[in-house]
């Protein structure tokens, strides 16, 4: 008993001393990591995880539910689909042709109106917010420098950083895009409850505005930039800009670092479902336009779709963009495979959500899935 005692002592002492290490070293967000994630069983973030965060509501104003299409749910997945969307722990897969409801089923206990995390899908909603206040005269166009909203980068290299370079992820710093690694400044900015302090810290290492490199960062420092040029939460903005006006069925969460900074992740962390989140790509196809009002400039959305680096074809201004064959899509994506996959030409949108992308989960780079969803659902389309 004396040796249990003995030993139970020593284990707090060290318990203890490591706690104070964190805090000394500055990684004590480290402590929400575990919390949060690893404790849970995962090993890294995941959908539903936006429970244990705090969040701000982007409400609703009068819903729009999306009608179904004549032909709605007529065809079932095709036997590849199925195995895809079982292996990759798909949650939602929804097909909207002529702007209905063409296909839609859900999966794993989750339903239409199911919260899940948008990861890196929220960065676009960030770039439209960058054509918003430009619409509004917050921010003069895509060449204002960062230093007019942030004065930490207002020496040297960083002088010449624009908004625009940000929503490009051009901007030259010395970010780590890193998300399996406790140590990376990715899964410092995920935990830590101060994200303009991670920012601010952040170093430009080559000369913004000459090529692309994938950096949450820039879109994190994007949304403050936003917020101080606007003098609004970057959840409100949205809320008023596009949530409310694009007839968003259900409330949604978007995660902050904490209650007392209030910054929202911007590159990450809306919590909603597919059909919400398809009225984005659906606002994109229209080229801004939603029941007859010009939300968002027209412009602005086809330079946003279009490669700013001919070396880096794979990327525009928030949005991915891939070439199958004569088709062209864009797209929103987020880590385990969150989709918004549009083709203009065709009016058709994709929506995928799931645990997964399956084989290949690369970081910045398109994994096989995201052809198996799209060639899946013309084969649908065509029968």
């Amino acid at each position: 008993m004396k040796f249990l005692k003995k030993l139970l002592k020593w284990v707090a002492i060290l318990f203890g001393l490591l706690i104070i290490t964190l805090y000394v070293t500055d990684t004590d967000y480290l402590l929400k990591a575990v919390r949060t994630i690893y404790m849970k069983g995962h090993t890294t973030a995941y959908l539903e995880d936006y429970k244990h965060f705090d969040n701000k509501p982007l409400d609703t104003g009068t819903p729009q539910p999306w009608p179904n299409h004549k032909d709605y749910n007529s065809v079932k997945e095709t036997e590849t689909l199925k195995n895809v969307n079982a292996q990759n722990g798909t949650i939602a897969y929804v097909i909207i042709k002529n702007d209905s409801i063409w296909f839609e089923n859900y999966y794993d206990g989750f339903d239409e109106d199911s919260k899940s995390n948008s990861f890196s899908m929220a960065k676009s909603y960030v770039s439209a917010l960058l054509g918003k206040a430009i619409m509004d005269g917050y921010i003069k166009n895509l060449d204002q420098p960062v230093c007019d909203f942030i004065p930490e980068f207002c020496e040297g290299e960083a002088a010449k950083m624009t908004v625009g370079d940000l929503s490009s992820m051009a901007s030259g710093t010395n970010w780590d895009e890193r998300y399996y690694s406790p140590f990376s400044i990715t899964t410092r900015a995920y935990f830590d409850d101060d994200l303009t302090k991670v920012m601010t810290g952040l170093k430009v290492v080559r000369e913004p505005g000459t090529s692309y490199k994938y950096a949450s960062g820039d879109t994190q420092m994007l949304a403050i930039a936003i917020e101080r040029a606007s003098g609004k939460k970057l959840y409100d903005y949205l809320t008023e800009s596009f949530w409310e006006p694009l007839g968003s069925e259900n409330q949604a969460l978007w995660q902050v670092d904490s209650e007392d900074h209030d910054l929202v992740k911007a590159y990450c962390c809306i919590a909603s479902n597919a059909k919400d989140f398809a009225r984005m790509g659906k606002l994109y196809k229209d080229h801004g336009k939603w029941n007859g009002k010009q939300l968002l400039d027209s412009a602005f959305i086809a330079k946003s779709i279009t490669p700013r680096f001919a070396e880096s074809p794979e990327y525009g201004y928030g949005w991915w963009l891939k070439t199958v064959g004569d088709k062209h899509f864009f797209m929103m994506r987020g880590h385990l495979g969150q989709y918004v996959i549009v083709e203009p030409n065709d009016n058709v949108i994709i929506v995928r959500l799931g645990h997964s992308k399956g084989p290949g989960d690369a970081i910045a780079s398109f994994t096989p899935d995201i052809s198996a969803y799209i060639d899946e659902a013309y084969k649908m389309l065509e029968q």
